[in-house]
Parts: C-alpha cells; structure tokens; sequence
C-alpha cells in the first residue's frame, strides 16, 4: 500500500510541495513536485548493468510534455496522441541536463534514466522550474552518487526591479519583463544559467545572477530535510571509467596512473612541442598519444586486454595538463593569449538565389548563414502543452558529420541542433523589427562547416550578417562569444578565464559561458561547467571579459557590412499592406472562404488577413500584386454617388437590370434609367454578362445602389430637360415611382 510522505515551503509567495511514495514506485526513485497548480512528476532509474566499450556517462534526461496537463486536446485532425517532442520540450529537457550532469560522477559507465511529466500546468507557474527541482529532489532522495541537491529559479527584471519566477503573463504581456534568466545550483554555487535579455547591461546580469543565487536557499533546504528524513543510503562512486570484465583492481590502478604519468612526461614533447592551431592538429596530437601509451604499457609489461582501462581516459589526461600550463603559465595550444580571439573572417552574398546569406569564421569553427523571408501566413504554428499562437522569426542550426570530420548515420536534428537553434533565435530576437514595421515570416538557416568552440557563437554572428545583407532592418548587429575556464577549484582554487573556448580545452574543471548581445547590452546567455559549480567572481570576470570580445567580433562584422540593407533581394518576395475596416474582412473572405481563394488562385498571390484590419498581399510578381490589391481594393470599396463604373449585366428583370460593379455589390438600372428614349424590356437593349458603363444615382438608407446608363449618353435634342423619365406608375399600375421591395431584391443570388 501506499506510504506517502510530504514537506513544503513557501517560495517566491507561493507554496513549494515535495511529495515521495505516491507514484512510479517501481523506479529507483520518483516523487511529485508542486508549485502553484503545476505539478511534476520526476523518476529517476539506473541500469544493472554496465555499457562496454564506451567513453562517456550515458545520463538520459526526459522532459515529457501532455497537453492533458494544460487541459489541451492536439490540434491536428488525425492525430490526438502526443507524438514527437516539441522544440519547448526538447529545450527544457536540455537545460535541466546541464543543471545535472556536472553532480554525476563523469566516469560511471551505467544508464541513468531521468524522466519528468507535467501532470498538471497552470500556464502562471513555470514548468521547467518546477520540473529541475523535482529532477533535484528524486536524484537527491535516491541511493544514486550524485552531489546534489540544487535548486533552479527563473529572474525577471521589471523597473529596475528583480522578479523571482517571473510568471508568463509578465514575460509575455505589454508591460514586460526585460530580462528571462534561468539559472540552477546553490547561494555558493552556479551550474546552469539560461538567459534572454533586452540589451541588459552587463553589471545588471551579474546581479541578476548573484540576486537569483540567494532565492535557491529555501529550495535547497526542503530537498535537504527530506534526504534527511528518509535517510537513503548512497552507492559509492566509481573510481575510474572500467570497460573491461574481471580487472584485478590493483592493475586497474596501475595502468590508469602509468598513463597518466606518460602524458605528463610528454606534455612538452608531444602536446606543447608546436601550437596546434588547426583542429585537425590537436585531433592528431591526442591519437598520436594514445598510441605511444599503448606502447609504454606494453613495454611496462601490460597486457593488451587491460590497456583500455587507461587509454579511454586519455583525452581527460590530455586535458588536465592543458589545463595545468594555463594555470601555471598562461599558456594556450594555440599559443595564444588567454584574452585573445582567433582569427576571424566575415563575407556576405556568397549564394546568387538567395534572399540573404552571409559566412562568418573564427578559427575553424565556420558557419554559412541563409535568410528566407516568408508572407505571414508562413508562421509556424505552436500547439504546445504551454505554448500556442504563431512564431514569426526561426533561426535552425544544421550540422553534418563533416561538420566535424568524422562519420556517422544522418537522421533529423539532434538535441543539441535544437539547442543551438534556439540560442541563436533568441540572441537576435530583441533586435528584429516589429511585425508592423517588417511583416515578413524569417527563417535563418545556420549550416554548419566547420566546428571547433562555440558554432551557436558563429551562428549568431553569421546570422546577424545575413540578415543585414537580406535587407532585414534590424536594429542593432548582435555577435557572441564562447568563454572558457581552467581551474583547479576542488585542489588549489586557482582557477582563470579564457576568451574564445575551443574543443581541448572544454575538459575537468572546465565551462562553456556563451554571451551575445550588441554593443550597448547583452542579448543572451549560456553557461555550462564541468565543475561541481562556480562561485560569482568567476562569472563576473567572464561576463565583463566576453564584451571586450564582442566588440572586436562586431568591429570585423561591421568593415564587411555595418547596417541592414534598404533593398531586398530581387528574388524575396514583395508585401503590401491595405489598411481596410475590420468588419469588411468576411467581404474579402466571403463565403467558406470562396473570394479570398478566387483571389490567390486568379492572381497568384498570398492574401494574410489580421483582426485589425491589415490586409498583406504576397507575390514576387509586380502584375499579380497590382490585380490582388486592385481586386481587394475594390471589394471594400464605398460606393458614392456620381461615380462611374464599367459593370457587367448579372439579372435582369422587368422593371430593370442588376449591374455588378464592384465585387459582391449590385446596383439596379430602372428601366427608365437604360436610356433617353422609351425601352419596352430591359431585355431588348441588354444581356447577361453585357459590360456597360454606369454611374451611380443614389444610395439609399438601406444601401441599396441606383445606377444609371443614361446619365452618361448625350440627351437627344428633340428631347426637352424637363421631360420626366417614366415611372412604375404607368408601366405597373403602382404610384411609388420606384420597384417593389423585395427579399434578397438587390442581391446577387450566389
């Protein structure tokens, strides 16, 4: 039966729950985290076994969304089921990733499965939040190593004030939030930080970041009185990664440090010998390495059964001693200065068809950025568990294997492309114009050449000038930067920043602190550590440090090209916007949607229609725009007197025809009104689908439209000007002069 057990805290003005023994009581651990009216559920499972023949921790963290929990059926006709992961939930699967991974013993070699359901969103309360301290609370109650518990909070900043767990409704309303920080750890210690700012300074995010540390306190707490209370006893951590079976221990010990010892030994002869510039270098340097220590142990009398106890480690070794010269004298691979950035090269219209494209390069990290400008009704369409609407601007980051040199199955866009994705989306976004100003759907495509450190950092910079050269006004270039750490914070705590991360030198002790932003603020932040987290001096020196980068970054983007374009491209797509009164938005729509279609299959245009009256036409043909704007200028069109229309014969009747001269409105020539002498029968002057000239009379109260032909004919001279025309009255016997009322009388029957 069940044994549930709760603890709670007020947090942010709201109440925090923690609950175990309820659900998932198969997994290792589980429990339920509620805060507000979001509840999560976190389970937390390890394998029995142990993965041969592989060289990382195999930590899996799953982030389920169910629209159930927003109260949401999916919007697809065909499909009610959740199907694959939304970009959302991939995203927050990330970032609580990160907040984990560095607590974990990198070197365990067994599956670690975290799963976390919404089972309850308010749409107030963030989800993610609620979901990183329930992946906090299970890890910690479990019998699992990991060094935890941590907390994550989300920080607005409002009015010079800051927000703790800044809800939706402040993030996304008129007066909103100008600062989205996500970060996860201790009042000690960060590990995570996820940011989207309006051009924040860069004291003001170190605050924010110190400020948001001092509100984690009262999470970790709760986490801690329940571990305490239930008293779970922890595994013990793995002394190194063992791939290989029935392994005296002792050997086991033996060849880890004779390899590690070899690497040092060699650190000036095979490591520092020449700077490794290219990444193929340094890829050949470490295979060289591990080569000759497969030949040390060998001569040491190892067997070749157990060299790979050692040999799997020896890109962490490589790593410490990297780490260990720049400690000790400021000495990258590379050669160069640890406030230095790498080469850097920036060229724009490399692709003839395109509506933008730009490469930006630093080092051999190499990136190739596209812009496609889209009509609005090319927005993505979100039907998420906590987002729905539409997304107007789309950056996506594509790599490939030869990205990297290497081999290896193509499938769809991993985690990881997300992730970068939607950095880089989110470092342009304060930049881009308004939709009223730019009513373009925009869609950047980072493609990936190259990699080695930060291809998100060379996106957003590659993005910045393709858009620049599409024409896009954006308000400001934006450029970003990876930052680096070497330290040695368990040991000696020394530790220093490096500008411009790359590949070696992201190792034990390391983090990855990328930082976008313009010239008068920061636009976004990402910080990953390789530590079991870092104190505040070290993010302040690298937040302060990453904007002398910017600034060169900017300064090389600017000489190829400084400010957005004021032409498009020849070959993007032209919009005009028609200001038109609201309630004539079904006119143009018409019945089922039957004129706005005749419109774009007739002229080939795209038609987007807001609430508001805007009326967007979309075409690359400068003809089919004129007849798409004519055609809805004249369906909205008031009709006044005096004026003169080419309209064609749809009925005709007795007493009269029906002329139509704008689209979906009629007006009736009286028979009297066909011509100066006497007509008998419509019919014997007119015939359906006859074009004549008309001016209009009158409009009467009801809207109803009298046209002449006759006023536009010269009167014959035997004719006198005060000849009356002839009435009802004589033709039908009634006296009103004017035809009887009837339903739908001048209405087109559709």
């Amino acid at each position: 039966m069940l044994h549930p057990k709760k603890w709670s805290t007020q947090w942010g003005g709201r109440e925090l729950t923690l609950e175990v023994g309820k659900f998932a009581l198969q997994a290792d651990q589980s429990c339920t985290v509620q805060y507000g009216d979001t509840t999560i559920l976190a389970t937390v499972v390890k394998s029995e076994s142990i993965r041969d023949g592989i060289d990382y921790f195999p930590l899996m963290v799953n982030y389920e969304e169910k629209l159930y929990a927003a109260g949401k059926i999916k919007g697809s006709r065909f499909i009610k089921r959740e199907g694959r992961p939304t970009d959302e939930s991939i995203l927050s699967g990330r970032v609580i990733d990160r907040a984990l991974r560095p607590l974990f013993d990198e070197r365990v070699r067994n599956d670690i499965q975290v799963v976390l359901t919404a089972l309850s969103v308010d749409q107030e309360n963030d989800a993610t939040i609620a979901a990183m301290i329930a992946a906090s609370a299970v890890l910690s109650l479990s019998s699992l190593p990991w060094d935890g518990p941590i907390a994550g909070a989300r920080i607005g900043r409002k009015n010079g004030e800051f927000i703790l767990n800044v809800t939706k409704s402040e993030l996304e309303g008129e007066d909103t939030s100008e600062l989205d920080l996500v970060i996860a750890g201790t009042p000690e210690k960060i590990i995570m930080v996820e940011a989207g700012a309006s051009e924040v300074a860069e004291d003001v995010m170190y605050e924010a970041i110190a400020w948001g540390a001092q509100q984690l306190k009262p999470v970790v707490e709760l986490i801690a009185r329940a571990q305490k209370e239930l008293g779970v006893e922890k595994e013990a951590a793995p002394t190194f990664a063992d791939d290989a079976a029935n392994i005296d221990d002792n050997i086991e010990e033996q060849v880890r440090r004779a390899v590690e010892a070899f690497v040092g030994s060699v650190a000036d002869t095979m490591i520092f010998d020449t700077p490794k510039v290219a990444r193929a270098e340094r890829t050949g340097m470490v295979q060289h390495i591990k080569e000759a220590a497969a030949a040390h142990l060998t001569e040491k009398g190892f067997d070749e059964d157990v060299h790979k106890v050692g040999l799997n480690n020896i890109k962490l070794f490589i790593s410490k001693e990297i780490t260990k010269r720049i400690l000790e004298q400021d000495q990258r691979l590379d050669n160069r200065g640890l406030r230095e950035v790498r080469e850097l090269l920036s060229e724009v219209d490399l692709l003839p068809r395109v509506h933008g494209s730009a490469m930006f390069m630093r080092g051999d990290t190499q990136v190739l950025s596209i812009v496609t400008l889209g009509a609005p009704g090319d927005k993505q369409m979100l039907d998420g568990m906590e987002d729905s609407g539409e997304k107007r601007y789309m950056h996506h980051y594509n790599d490939g294997p030869y990205t990297y040199g290497d081999v290896f199955p193509m499938r769809g866009p991993s985690r990881r492309a997300i992730g970068h994705g939607a950095l880089a989306e989110r470092a342009l976004m304060p930049v881009l114009p308004t939709e009223a100003d730019f009513p373009y759907t925009i869609r950047v495509m980072s493609e990936v050449m190259g990699s080695n450190g930060s291809s998100s950092m060379a996106s957003t910079c590659g993005s910045t000038l393709s858009l620049m050269a599409a024409g896009v006004p954006i308000k400001k270039p934006v450029a970003g930067i990876a930052m680096g750490l070497a330290s040695d914070l368990e040991g000696t705590g020394a530790w220093k920043v490096l500008t411009d991360l790359q590949d070696v030198e992201d190792g034990p002790g390391g983090m990855d602190f990328k930082i976008t932003g313009t010239r008068d603020g920061v636009t976004a932040m990402q910080m990953d550590t390789k530590t079991k987290g870092l104190v505040l001096d070290i993010l302040k020196q690298a937040i302060h440090q990453a904007k002398d980068a910017r600034m060169t970054l900017l300064d090389n983007m600017a000489a190829k090209i400084a400010e957005a374009r004021t032409e498009l491209s020849p070959y993007a797509p032209r919009i005009e916007t028609i200001m038109i009164d609201p309630e004539k938005i079904g006119d143009i729509i018409g019945p089922g949607g039957k004129v706005i279609k005749k419109i774009t299959e007739e002229t080939g245009a795209q038609i987007d229609i807001e609430q508001d009256g805007r009326v967007m036409i979309t075409t690359n043909d400068g003809e089919a725009m004129q007849k798409a704007r004519e055609w809805i200028e004249m369906i909205v069109k008031e009709v006044e007197a005096g004026e003169i229309y080419d309209g064609t014969v749809v009925r005709i009747e007795d007493f009269g025809a029906f002329v139509n001269i704008l689209p979906g409105k009629d007006g009736l020539v009286h028979v009297s009104e066909i011509a100066w002498e006497r007509t008998n029968n419509p019919s014997d002057v007119l015939k359906m689908g006859q074009v004549v000239k008309v001016q209009v009379k009158e409009i009467d109260k009801m809207n109803r439209v009298s046209l002449s032909m006759k006023s536009l004919l010269p009167r014959p001279e035997n004719m006198a000007s005060g000849s009356a025309p002839r009435s009802f009255e004589k033709r039908d016997g009634g006296g009103s002069g004017k035809p009887p009322a009837r339903k739908g009388f001048f209405k087109r029957d559709k």
